[in-house]
């Protein structure tokens, strides 16, 4: 079975009868039959972060984290999470035999939490966090406190808290470089804290050969470091609020922004700012015309690459990949509450079935 170990060398060491795995990476990359071709790109794939095992790419963090705890002895995970993260740890520490306990941001999808819950989560949420960034610095640091004292590193999806783990998230960048080794010129990837927008680029410069652009691409209620990009300053800025609505991208503060700017720029790549409407609009154009089915973070990529098209900076026969990073099915209700869906239609009998068959094209 082939899994993100398959890249070990760059992955923190962890014994084969340590590693904890339920199928995660080596995931779809697939190219646009029609998206592509209406941007006026031959070249757009969409790598289906999606079909991960809980449904989106934070499993290769989880995967190494658990491996780490496994490794270490350790029998307790305490997190954080909008939602995505919560539910990689706790199927992998199930998986481990590792008590979990999560603090959940406010306003993450029930969905998602009762994924948590089914994999035995102990689950808490707390007003204003991951909203507010007084607040979400005041838990992170309360967090990193305890679990420092316990020696268990705080397994948030980002550098500045959970470096090893996160080289799990890099194998994106491996998988991208193997599959297209000679037309891979921009990954697309969506950001809010923007840890896996500088597993990308930290990716492509880790593991050799040619070297991507990387684009960090955010939502304009959180644009914490994708202006700054583009602008030329070399430091993010929090935000007093996160006031998108896409959920997993909501986090005011800086917490990778910096080093996101660094190695993006290294790379070439710039930021995007988008609105809320536009990914929506796009994640419909996904399952419409891709057969995609991504949750609204999942599109907030290819709508930064729309406005790249639009812009003029990608070239018609560039090599681009999209992350498509998380399920449609996380969060039911954005899609209940965004699009206008047509009611069920109930055939009264079989005759009407069979009149509706023969008006058919």
């Amino acid at each position: 079975m082939k899994t993100i170990w398959n890249y070990h060398p760059w992955l923190p060491p962890v014994a084969p009868q340590h590693r904890v795995m339920l199928g995660e990476g080596q995931t779809p990359l697939v190219r646009s039959r029609f998206i592509g071709p209406a941007l006026g790109l031959a070249n757009l794939y969409f790598k289906l972060e999606n079909l991960n095992p809980t449904g989106s790419y934070k499993d290769r963090f989880a995967a190494v984290y658990a491996s780490e705890l496994v490794r270490d002895g350790h029998s307790l995970c305490i997190a954080t999470s909008s939602g995505n993260t919560g539910a990689a740890l706790s199927a992998y520490c199930a998986a481990a035999g590792i008590t979990c306990l999560l603090i959940v941001t406010d306003g993450a999808p029930l969905p998602k939490i009762h994924q948590m819950q089914l994999y035995g989560a102990a689950v808490f949420d707390l007003p204003k966090f991951g909203l507010d960034p007084g607040v979400t610095s005041a838990v992170f640091d309360q967090l990193d406190a305890f679990t420092t004292s316990r020696n268990i590193p705080l397994p948030v999806s980002a550098y500045r808290y959970c470096a090893q783990a996160m080289r799990g998230v890099q194998t994106i960048a491996y998988e991208l470089l193997d599959d297209l080794p000679d037309g891979l010129h921009h990954i697309f990837s969506p950001a809010g804290g923007g840890g896996l927008t500088l597993a990308l680029a930290r990716g492509v410069l880790a593991y050799g050969g040619q070297h991507p652009a990387v684009h960090c691409v955010q939502p304009d209620g959180n644009d914490t470091m994708a202006s700054n990009l583009r602008n030329g300053t070399d430091r993010a800025t929090a935000v007093s609020a996160a006031k998108t609505t896409i959920s997993g991208l909501q986090v005011p503060s800086v917490i990778d922004g910096d080093a996101v700017i660094q190695a993006c720029r290294q790379l070439g790549g710039t930021g995007y700012v988008v609105a809320d409407e536009a990914v929506f609009s796009w994640q419909r154009e996904l399952a419409r015309r891709e057969g995609i089915f991504c949750e609204p973070a999942g599109a907030v990529a290819l709508t930064g690459l729309a406005d790249a098209c639009q812009r003029g900076e990608v070239n018609p026969t560039d090599g681009v990949v999209c992350l498509v990073t998380g399920s449609g099915f996380k969060d039911m209700a954005a899609v209940s509450n965004t699009f206008a869906l047509p009611p069920l239609t109930r055939l009264p009998d079989m005759a009407t079935l069979h009149q509706t068959l023969v008006s058919l094209p």
